[in-house]
């Protein structure tokens, strides 16, 4: 079990989610757990990638992430499938705008959004697996369709601005304006980086005059294309600010190495609302990375007054400021190196 960065993230998530779900579904539900905590337990399940009966054991094993989550006693894994049934997708969505409004903070300025889409996986088998059975069957075997998530990003930030999932087969042109609506409500949209797979006039027209944006989508070759902006996409197009697309990319590698790379459930609905959840733990944990490295700048402050005194030739006791800088959430392997090159400046310090 991966304890670095665990609680951290189920504070977070505990605080996103209690702003979005009252506590209680009505006056008649049990009150032995909180809607937001159930939702917390959720986010944490796709972060760990845990399935339900792992979600219990390690909530069983974990005394101090009971005690971040003020969970009363461990959720059986029943209710917490029951609770997933009855989630809605928009409660999802307004989970991220959360974490998308605590992730921008008083900025103003408008955004690169990047628009694409990758396959998740309804179960952990390989596509490795697969292929051998096929091999040691001399034909193709059926295979359930794969899920695709589509997700709205912003490049600079790395963070995820809207998303939507939906089965594999079928074309994603229609899917852009809802996707940029739904971003735009979370932050100002400057520019649109998206393949060919979104190119149509209608989508140009859609970001330049209902968004007030530019547009950067390839034109399809096949030929000289219809419409103005396509034509002017084909004859001259922009690709030096094209090449930012690419990092919705990094963010695709980040969420299936570091969080999961597959969205179990036996119907489509489950599944749909196993890779939203996903997003959102993926924002909860930039948002708790975030903050994690919010609360280690004050490091290099005390260490410019540390060099400030040690140049007047002060002896400076450096095991209390390291206790300090312990707690502040810094980091004292930082100061190792900095420490030895300060002791020609007379700063005695005893043991770390």
């Amino acid at each position: 079990m991966a304890e670095v960065g665990l609680l951290p993230f189920a504070r977070v998530a505990l605080q996103v989610a209690t702003q979005v779900l009252p506590p209680y579904r009505t006056r008649f539900s049990k009150h032995q757990f909180t809607q937001p905590q159930l939702l917390a337990v959720l986010c944490l399940m796709r972060y760990e990638d845990w399935t339900f009966r792992e979600a219990e054991v390690r909530l069983r094993e974990h005394q101090e992430l009971r005690a971040a989550l003020h969970l009363p006693a461990v959720p059986d894994y029943t209710t917490l499938y029951r609770f997933l049934r009855r989630l809605e997708d928009d409660t999802v969505d307004r989970g991220l705008q959360e974490t998308v409004r605590r992730l921008r903070g008083r900025r103003s300025r408008p955004v690169s959004a990047a628009i694409d889409g990758t396959g998740l996986s309804d179960t952990s088998v390989s596509t490795f697996f697969h292929r051998r059975l096929e091999q040691h069957a001399h034909g193709p075997r059926p295979r359930r369709p794969w899920l695709k998530w589509l997700i709205v990003a912003d490049v600079q930030q790395q963070i995820l601005l809207a998303q939507r999932a939906r089965q594999a087969r079928g074309c994603d042109v229609r899917s852009l304006p809802g996707l940029l609506d739904v971003a735009a409500r979370g932050a100002p949209i400057g520019m649109v980086l998206a393949d060919a797979e979104f190119d149509s006039e209608a989508n140009h027209e859609h970001i330049r005059q209902r968004l007030g944006a530019k547009s950067i989508i390839p034109a399809r070759r096949r030929g000289v294309p219809n419409g103005t902006i396509r034509n002017q996409m084909f004859r001259a197009f922009p690709k030096k600010p094209y090449r930012q697309r690419a990092k919705i990319e990094s963010i695709f590698s980040a969420v299936k190495r570091k969080l999961s790379s597959r969205a179990p459930g036996r119907s489509l609905a489950t599944q749909i609302r196993q890779a939203l959840l996903l997003g959102l733990a993926y924002n909860i944990y930039r948002l708790r990375h975030r903050s994690a490295q919010r609360g280690c700048q004050q490091s290099p402050t005390l260490m410019r007054h540390l060099v400030s005194v040690a140049s007047k030739g002060v002896n400076v006791s450096v095991s209390p400021l390291l206790a300090t800088l312990t707690k502040k959430g810094g980091r004292v392997r930082l100061f190792s190196r900095r420490l030895q090159l300060l002791s020609s400046a007379q700063l005695s310090y005893h043991q770390i």
